[in-house]
């Protein structure tokens, strides 16, 4: 950083760091012994959209990377647009702890290879979804530009309005604090409404 940058306040970006997801099985136990929710065995990636014969390679890139050998096509990937023009790709594991180690994997992979590709500026985040035994959905999101995560819980089905609850944000943000690096600006706690994997 130079002293014109200083000057005007302006701060480097922080660098992604990708390892960060792998604090997310250690983080899903400390969820499930504090309130409840287990892992639904679904994450997902959030990327701004890639046209084209871009979008093909990376999409078969993408299942040759998670395709695991078992004969059965390896892990089930849907790629998907949501209303805003973005591309998510969700994947599926069993959920329990040993389905979630190897969702986080997936989605490190999967971050791992499109910022290799030369996409990494059109990553925004990823996500893990939990549920607890009110069939509440909680996600924990990785903001990709940060390094850091924060909890996402929308209230109601997909559809049915759009309302967050804040005090369970707010009280998964305790539980987690040791566990992973949240995000301290609440501003930046941004919705992910009807995002595959919650």
């Amino acid at each position: 950083m130079g002293f014109l940058d200083a000057l005007l306040g302006r701060s480097k970006p922080v660098r992604p760091d990708l390892d960060r997801l792998f604090a997310l099985p250690s983080a899903a136990v400390t969820l499930q012994a504090g309130a409840g929710f287990t892992p639904t065995g679904r994450g997902s990636v959030c990327f701004a959209s890639v046209e084209g014969g871009a979008f093909t390679r990376l999409q078969q890139d993408v299942r040759a990377l998670l395709d695991t050998g078992t004969g059965r096509g390896g892990v089930p990937v849907e790629f998907g647009r949501d209303a805003y023009g973005y591309t998510w790709l969700l994947a599926r594991r069993p959920a329990d702890a040993e389905g979630t180690a190897a969702l986080v994997n997936d989605l490190h992979a999967v971050n791992t290879l499109l910022q290799e590709g030369g996409f990494g500026p059109q990553l925004l985040c990823s996500l893990l979804g939990f549920r607890d035994a009110e069939r509440r959905s909680l996600a924990l999101v990785y903001l990709y530009k940060r390094g850091t995560f924060y909890p996402f819980a929308p209230v109601g089905e997909p559809g049915a309005g759009e309302k967050r609850d804040n005090g369970l944000e707010l009280q998964a943000r305790a539980l987690l604090r040791d566990d992973l690096r949240i995000e301290e600006d609440l501003g930046r706690w941004f919705p992910v409404w009807g995002a595959p994997g919650l």
